[in-house]
């Protein structure tokens, strides 16, 4: 049984971490925000028949 208590703890505190590191990321981290905008060549707009 403590092999079983010490195997639930150790999830437990692994899931904690993760846990803890997915909340740092979404208030430390903001996306970059902006206009994007990219070029398509005529050609592959209407492919030849």
């Amino acid at each position: 049984m403590p092999t079983l208590f010490r195997f639930l703890m150790t999830l437990l505190i692994l899931a904690g971490i993760v846990y803890g590191a997915m909340y740092a990321l979404v208030l430390f981290v903001e996306p970059n925000r902006g206009e994007m905008s990219v070029r398509i060549p005529p050609e592959r707009l209407q492919p030849p028949r």
